[in-house]
């Protein structure tokens, strides 16, 4: 499983340093911190055991912008079909300070499926979510789709210790007098450990590769430094 890990890790990492070369791309860098946390709204009640609540709270850094990039707040409600699926909805927030032209939020609707299972001792995690957007400035509703699947390894001599990659590709699935336009968005892919200090607690850090297909003549590729804190109950 290690093996398959990390050929899969290479294999990513060189398409999309392909893909950055034939575009003509520019490099940044940059800082991502998130805060994510989900659980049962009342396991003990025959009504509400399958509701659950979910929340992620962001803040990115980036080179270009001499600091603050971009702030979000995603919180939101699902419902368990099974153990280890849960149907979600909910809403975000996003506050965007790019480097050339002056700050706008955004918000989001957001709908989503989550899934969960184990090969061994490797655990994959698996999302697709669909999002609505409205952007400030704009009278267009963005249609997005965003697929993630994360594989975490324990490290055999330590319990604690985990090797952890996922990759996310966003597709925009119409234009919008924003901005937007159908097709590829952009890519993060994820290498990195995990420390569980207890059951539902730990922390991420690790390399982020981000993609983003743009408009103009160059695509952007950030090298981000990704610390997460997953806090489930």
């Amino acid at each position: 499983a290690v093996k398959v890990i990390t050929y899969s890790i290479i294999f990513v990492v060189a398409m999309l340093e392909v893909s950055a070369a034939r575009a003509g791309t520019e490099h940044g860098r940059g800082l991502f911190l998130m805060l994510a946390s989900q659980g049962a709204v009342d396991r003990e009640s025959p009504n509400l055991s399958r509701l659950r609540w979910w929340f992620d709270g962001h803040g990115r850094f980036f080179e270009e912008t001499d600091g603050y990039g971009q702030s979000i707040v995603r919180p939101g409600l699902g419902w368990a079909v099974t153990e280890k699926s849960t149907l979600w909805l909910g809403y975000g927030w996003i506050r965007t300070s790019p480097a050339q032209r002056p700050d706008f939020d955004e918000n989001r609707i957001w709908q989503q499926w989550t899934t969960s299972f184990s090969l061994a001792k490797v655990k994959f995690g698996w999302r697709s979510r669909l999002e609505q957007r409205f952007v400030e400035g704009g009278n267009d509703m963005g249609w997005r789709f965003r697929q993630f699947i994360k594989v975490v390894r324990p490290i055999g001599f330590d319990s604690h210790l985990r090797l952890v990659a996922y990759d996310e590709i966003f597709f925009a699935l119409n234009d919008t007098d924003w901005g937007a336009r159908a097709g590829f968005d952009q890519n993060r892919f994820f290498v990195g450990l995990a420390w569980q200090f207890v059951p539902g607690r730990s922390v991420e850090v690790g390399y982020l590769n981000q993609f983003v297909e743009r408009n103009g003549p160059d695509n952007l590729m950030n090298n981000i430094l990704s610390i997460n804190f997953l806090v489930n109950f």
